[in-house]
């Protein structure tokens, strides 16, 4: 069973980045497209960002677009979210997972696999 760790949140102020993690325990994963997904309490879990296994295509909430960049290591089993002028509005728990089609990555709902999460928090 492989697993998904996020790391990298932490305090942050308005205006500032911050650059999230995800390492995978298999290298398996690097056939599998990858994603995050944000969630804040008594909210829905909503999508934040994917690429697919070769990198070549990403996708991006509007609510990020423009200010975040997800990319991928694949000789690290890794994969990166970067988010510059972040907003408080960006305040979240934000967890990766991963699946084999994009489209189900994307989707989020049926993805294999799910990492526990890690809280960023944005500051005014």
């Amino acid at each position: 069973q492989m697993q998904l760790v996020e790391s990298g949140g932490g305090l942050v102020q308005a205006g500032g980045s911050l650059t999230l993690s995800c390492t995978a325990s298999s290298r398996s994963i690097r056939t599998y497209s990858m994603g995050w997904f944000r969630q804040t309490p008594g909210k829905e879990r909503e999508f934040v960002a994917a690429i697919s296994w070769s990198g070549g295509t990403t996708q991006y909430a509007d609510s990020v677009k423009g200010r975040a960049a997800i990319s991928r290591d694949k000789a690290k089993n890794a994969m990166y979210l970067r988010i510059d002028n972040l907003k408080p509005a960006d305040t979240a728990v934000y967890t990766c997972n991963a699946d084999q089609a994009f489209a189900t990555t994307v989707e989020g709902t049926e993805a294999v696999y799910w990492g526990q999460g890690t809280q960023v928090t944005v500051s005014s």
